[in-house]
């Protein structure tokens, strides 16, 4: 964690301030996540140095332009999710989120319909709801970064009144991922585990018996890239695995960029 002085704050408070005012302006359609949304959520304050707002994957392109023409440095980091605005000091800048870095979680105007009203630095935005981040954020299981701390946090303070049948839903033919962190939900607050209905239980564990009945895919088939685009690369490019992202949610080309990008962050690390 990384300690900002008060001067730094009062940057960061102004560029993302600005950076409201300028979508606001271009009638830009955009929903705030990321640290800001998890604390309005849960009420865990992290340090950030950087804002996530979501938008239409249609209306992303066109807010770097906004931005662009604002005077601020912006790239299109990975074509399949993420542009960046950045800050002239270069600490502080903006994530432009319109999808998740596995592909599957692509933002669609159900983000919109089920945000939640809220405050950053005391500007009226919209939240991206949190059956929504549990949706994004249950994906995240790479060495660098874990999210499932995020999802319980977020089931303990938001379980009894999310959404369920949008949240399965969500998750659809991935309903594993929900089911393994709703497992981890009752080991992590033993005594919290009627947050979670039971007929949601049920439901999942439906699903379980009749798939353990089921023939296994006669397809040599790896989803664990969609969990994590570094730890099951020798599923794909040694053992003969397909990647199922490949499929529908990537390129071979922006799947590589990825991957290499995984790379190029643990040498940073060391």
């Amino acid at each position: 964690m990384f300690v900002r002085s008060a001067r730094d704050q009062k940057v960061k408070v102004h560029f993302y301030r600005e950076a409201f005012r300028i979508l606001h302006e271009a009638q830009i359609p955009f929903l705030v996540a990321g640290a800001f949304a998890f604390t309005h959520y849960t009420g865990i304050r992290r340090s950030t140095k950087d804002l996530d707002i979501f938008l239409l994957k249609t209306d992303s392109l066109w807010a770097l332009e906004e931005f662009t023409k604002a005077g601020y440095r912006t790239e299109l980091k990975y074509s399949h999710w993420l542009g960046k605005v950045y800050h002239p000091n270069e600490k502080d800048f903006i994530d432009v989120i319109f999808s998740s870095g596995n592909g599957l979680c692509v933002v669609d105007h159900k983000f919109f319909e089920n945000a939640v009203a809220g405050k950053v630095f005391n500007t009226p935005v919209q939240f991206s709801s949190p059956e929504d981040m549990i949706w994004q954020k249950a994906f995240v299981m790479e060495r660098e970064r874990y999210d499932g701390a995020d999802v319980a946090h977020l089931l303990q303070a938001q379980g009894q009144i999310l959404d369920w049948n949008h949240l399965l839903r969500r998750f659809q033919d991935h309903w594993r991922v929900l089911l393994a962190h709703l497992i981890l939900f009752g080991y992590i607050y033993p005594g919290d585990r009627r947050t979670i209905p039971d007929w949601v239980y049920r439901n999942l564990y439906d699903r379980l018996e009749q798939e353990t009945h089921q023939p296994p895919s006669e397809e040599a088939v790896c989803q664990g890239t969609f969990l994590s685009r570094s730890q099951f690369r020798v599923d794909i490019e040694a053992w003969g695995y397909r990647d199922p992202r490949l499929a529908f949610t990537m390129t071979l080309n922006e799947a590589a960029q990825w991957a290499a990008a995984a790379g190029e962050e643990d040498k940073a690390r060391v």
